[in-house]
């Protein structure tokens, strides 16, 4: 049985990832300090795995050591709402936090894949994204705190492999949503879907125009898992790798409608001036997750967003 260990267990995509170790066989020890993620997330998968679930309450800023196989590292919080109420944590959760796993993986000799995200990109001069891109990103602005603290957890990673010989992959995420998302956390989709069943108005910033590349929780999922299962000599496995959905790019202004349509709502679009740095586009180029993975994602935006809004319901 392979033991694995997933940090932000509790959080949205820590939850799914989870559910799907488990699903497979693993023994897995799920690490969170639910900051942000909520202890309700892995209640059901405990009652249903009592002798293969490991719940521990923990911060991965103080070093953790346990015998495992592999790690997901998945800590950190993922929408502005939460990683601008305490930068520093999340600056420190970002670079202390995975300075630590990456010990755990060198002194186990295991693998270890590391959740970034497409916030490296700032806000891109190139359409779509593709990784070899450095990046346009503000240094010292609002959202500082997530998309370096990304960006230097990267580089944690990259000198483990280059100095410590340390078998890192990482995973560039692009917008994952679905079920389990939290109608409070800030995050888009789960805004306007929470608004339109509500009846009240959906807030859009700015004209709207802006883009992003929303990809099916499941469909992150299984390039995850493709990413953990990959052996080590698979050329391309240390990454960086963008997951997401480039076909499924949209505006805001044209999310909000679709999202109004699929619940039926009779809720207003409303706009307001847009956040700083907010990012004009997001897009990934996928060629190399097809080339070492041999994935791409299969769940078209509407069929997604319709099983989201029945788990919101």
């Amino acid at each position: 049985m392979t033991a694995t260990l997933v940090t932000g267990a509790a959080g949205f995509l820590g939850a799914h990832l989870t559910r799907r170790l488990l699903d497979a066989g693993d023994h897995v020890v799920a690490l969170d300090n639910y900051r942000t993620g909520r202890p309700a997330a892995l209640a059901p998968l405990r009652a249903k795995n009592p002798d293969t679930l490991e719940i521990v309450r923990h911060d991965v800023t103080i070093p953790y050591m346990a015998e495992v196989d592999r790690v997901f590292h998945l800590a950190c919080p993922a929408s502005p709402r939460h990683y601008q109420r305490d930068p520093v944590t999340t600056v420190r959760t970002s670079v202390v936090g995975t300075d630590n796993m990456l010990a755990l993986a060198r002194a186990l000799d295991v693998p270890l894949v590391f959740t970034s995200t497409s916030e490296v990109y700032g806000n891109p001069h190139v359409i779509p994204q593709p990784e070899s891109y450095w990046g346009n990103v503000n240094p010292v602005g609002p959202r500082a705190c997530y998309d370096e603290g990304k960006r230097a957890a990267e580089t944690l990673c990259y000198e483990y492999r280059a100095q410590y010989d340390t078998d890192t992959r990482i995973a560039r995420l692009f917008n994952t949503y679905g079920p389990g998302l939290s109608p409070g956390d800030g995050r888009v989709v789960s805004t306007f879907i929470d608004a339109a069943l509500a009846g009240r108005p959906l807030v859009v910033h700015g004209d709207g125009l802006q883009t992003r590349s929303l990809c099916y929780v499941d469909d992150t999922v299984d390039a995850l898992l493709l990413l953990g299962d990959a052996s080590a000599h698979t050329p391309g496995v240390a990454g960086p790798i963008n997951v997401g959905s480039p076909a499924d790019r949209t505006t805001m202004l044209g999310l909000a409608h679709l999202i109004v349509e699929l619940t039926g709502s009779a809720s207003p679009i409303v706009f307001v001036d847009r956040p700083r740095d907010d990012p004009d586009h997001r897009q990934p180029d996928i060629t190399r997750a097809a080339t070492v993975l041999g994935w791409a994602p299969t769940t078209p935006l509407d069929e997604g967003l319709s099983r989201t809004i029945d788990a919101f319901a």
